[in-house]
């Protein structure tokens, strides 16, 4: 074990708590699951083969688009949405990086 625990955590893993607490979420992680590689899904779409409301489906989209796990553009009266995949790729590649060279 090292001995003292760090100050500030590096700034590359700043990004990981927002990413990872809006993955730790079962239903979020279940929208994730819906997208097709390089799709772009609206809300209705989610929402019409979820088990939870349009509302709920909005409130979990909102929290992985903060969270920069999803990208999305408004087209009209619509808001598009796909997954960040390098934003994704970068988080858990850090992650990873940390666990070779320390673990």
């Amino acid at each position: 074990m090292k001995s003292s625990c760090p100050a500030s955590i590096p700034p590359e893993w700043q990004p990981l708590a927002r990413v990872f607490t809006a993955l730790g979420d079962e239903q979020r992680q279940r929208i994730l699951l819906l997208f097709d590689r390089g799709e772009r899904l609206n809300v209705g779409q989610i929402a019409a083969v979820s088990t939870l409301a349009r509302s709920t489906v909005s409130h979990h989209l909102k929290v992985l688009r903060e969270a920069d796990v999803l990208c999305s553009e408004k087209i009209g009266k619509e808001i598009w949405f796909w997954i960040n995949r390098p934003r994704l790729e970068e988080t858990l590649g850090n992650v990873l990086a940390y666990v070779r060279r320390n673990c």
